[in-house]
């Protein structure tokens, strides 16, 4: 499954709410749980490729994904 249309603050705020945070932001923003580091592209859509990378990076499946969409 591939996730289109997503904005960087929409990815950011689901993966807040399974415990990442966000640590710096700049051209790009990091977030990390304490164990896991996550790199997501500032922008207003992010590629679909990209971003099932990003979701794999934070050991999530595409399902658990969507539901903090």
């Amino acid at each position: 499954m591939l996730f289109t249309d997503l904005s960087s603050d929409r990815v950011v705020s689901a993966f807040s709410k399974v415990g990442f945070k966000v640590i710096r932001q700049g051209k790009h923003i990091g977030m990390s749980d304490g164990t896991r580091h996550l790199t997501i592209p500032r922008h207003k859509r992010i590629n679909p490729y990209t971003l099932k990378a990003i979701i794999r990076d934070a050991g999530l499946t595409n399902e658990q994904f969507k539901e903090l969409l």
